[in-house]
């Protein structure tokens, strides 16, 4: 098994891109409005891009604390690390059920998890990339979350994060695409049972829909993953409300400086916790 774990930890690697020191730069992608965003936009319908060079920051990335200019995730290795115990737990117990990921940006997260179900052997289990592939949504209002719609660094089509899957060789009938927003996509979903539910929507209103139309769904034994808890106060407060409207007690773990999980009770199922 030498060979899977050095598989696993190089893929880990260059998702997140720390193995290049030049992915720490910034683009004028990353600004929201005005000139840069402007300048953005005209140099890229030439195919050019301006960056400026910032020093690599390894712990910085290992914490996911910045935006790499490349790469397939910014959610750094720690949080990595945490899908990969999730994943790994469900194979070996045999939980039950699919893995999703709500909000998916280049693929990074779901590449990897599709990854993990290949380098164990699993071949029944469904890898489901839930997104806009059009950045976020504007807020709905002040308290839904900061508004991070108009970053064209966000925005990722659907046929590029299916590219990068294929870069992987890793775009397969294994993984299935949800596209669209979340109030439209995710009530009627055809999924019958998840093992792994990662929430990544940032927002108020997408991480309580997620909530609302998937959790039912986690089987028993299986992991909810928040990857914006302790850093986004409007996922947070939708993330206690759910929790506290279903009666779930199960503790929430801290993964870094952001995320957190929670593993449904194998005794009671995936609705009303205690």
């Amino acid at each position: 098994m030498a060979g899977t774990a050095d598989y696993i930890e190089l893929l880990k690697a260059v998702l997140c891109a720390s193995i290049y020191p030049e992915s720490s730069w910034s683009s004028t992608a990353l600004a929201r409005r005005g000139p840069r965003r402007w300048l953005h936009r005209l140099l890229a319908r030439a195919s050019l891009l301006l960056v400026k060079q910032r020093p690599y920051d390894r712990e910085a990335r290992e914490e996911g604390r910045d935006w790499p200019l490349f790469g397939y995730t910014m959610a750094g290795m720690r949080r990595l690390e945490n899908v990969q115990h999730c994943v790994q737990t469900v194979l070996k117990e045999k939980i039950p059920g699919d893995l999703i990921e709500t909000g998916a940006w280049r693929g990074g997260m779901t590449i990897f998890m599709r990854a993990l179900l290949k380098a164990h052997g699993d071949d029944q289990r469904t890898v489901w990339v839930a997104d806009s592939f059009e950045g976020l949504p504007a807020p709905k209002d002040a308290g839904d979350g900061w508004d991070y719609s108009r970053i064209d660094y966000l925005m990722v089509s659907l046929e590029q994060v299916q590219a990068n899957f294929r870069r992987f060789g890793l775009l397969d009938e294994q993984v299935k695409f949800l596209h669209g927003w979340f109030k439209d996509t995710l009530p009627q979903a055809p999924i019958a049972q998840l093992a792994v539910l990662r929430l990544d929507g940032d927002m108020y209103s997408s991480t309580r829909e997620a909530l609302i139309h998937l959790y039912s769904r986690v089987s028993p034994g299986g992991f909810v993953i928040v990857d914006d808890y302790h850093s986004w106060p409007a996922c947070k407060r939708a993330v206690d409300e759910f929790r506290t409207e279903q009666g779930i007690t199960a503790p929430l773990q801290t993964i870094d400086w952001t995320g957190a999980y929670w593993r449904v009770p194998a005794q009671l199922g995936a609705g009303t916790q205690s």
